[in-house]
């Protein structure tokens, strides 16, 4: 079955950790990497300039490192199941969805079961050790003082992702889970998002669904040529490059 015909629970999107930005270079190094006006190649038109701005995040490997979280989640399963599974192993590959993952360790019977345990201990043992990823919240703040609405738009099951933010004090208008790649675009839409922010080649294909700009961030699986060649508009090395970019978005906008 495609993966956008289908609402499923994924582990995450990805591991791997960019340097961070520089501050006043964030503005410099986004054009750098994307050309004179800060896009790759031919951008979608984000909407009539005066719509009211809104930004759909990604969660794992955007918003947050859910890394160490994952490996608690997956050692407590593979404890209660008698199943040997390698966490490291399955955290440098966050991003399928969650059964296929669970299709490495357990015969296709059980994997459903597999599943649905796993998701009943995350919240016991993932929420916790997860962190905030550098510019998460200023990002999400920086939406807040344009006047717009920040959504997160993720592949994890929505109640532990909604579990995560309150954790981490983060506040977005929106919370839609279950969704990856190209369904993410639904959510996006219904949202009238201008931009969606992720780390995976699978949240640039979400954005391009939506007809919306893909800016990525390399804090995920996914290197920049990667996420180029997906179609990214615009690659950060991480979010504390992002409020910047979207200053000049915005002005950009308002001046069309």
């Amino acid at each position: 079955m495609r993966a956008q015909s289908r609402r499923r629970d994924f582990a995450g999107d990805g591991g791997g950790w960019a340097q961070p930005g520089d501050g006043g270079g964030s503005a410099r190094r986004a054009r750098r990497h994307n050309g004179p006006h800060g896009f790759h190649g031919s951008a979608p038109h984000p909407g009539p300039p005066h719509r009211p701005l809104t930004v759909g995040f990604d969660l794992d490997m955007t918003l947050i490192d859910s890394r160490p979280g994952i490996a608690a989640a997956y050692r407590a399963l593979s404890a209660e199941t008698g199943v040997r599974i390698d966490d490291a192993l399955v955290v440098s590959r966050i991003g399928p969805p969650l059964e296929e993952e669970l299709a490495h360790w357990f015969p296709a019977a059980e994997v459903a079961a597999a599943g649905d345990r796993y998701r009943e201990l995350y919240p016991d043992h993932a929420i916790a050790p997860t962190t905030a990823l550098a510019g998460a919240r200023d990002s999400v703040a920086e939406v807040r003082a344009l006047g717009g609405r920040a959504i997160v738009v993720t592949a994890k099951y929505e109640p532990n992702a909604k579990l995560h933010l309150a954790h981490l004090g983060i506040e977005p208008d929106a919370v839609v889970g279950w969704l990856w790649a190209e369904a993410k675009g639904e959510a996006l839409r219904e949202h009238g998002a201008q931009v969606y922010v992720g780390d995976h080649t699978g949240d640039v294909r979400g954005a391009r669904a939506a007809g919306a700009l893909s800016v990525a961030v390399t804090t995920g699986p996914c290197d920049a040529q990667e996420l180029r060649a997906a179609g990214a508009d615009v690659v950060l090395d991480d979010l504390t490059e992002f409020p910047a970019w979207l200053r000049a978005f915005e002005a950009d906008r308002a001046a069309a």
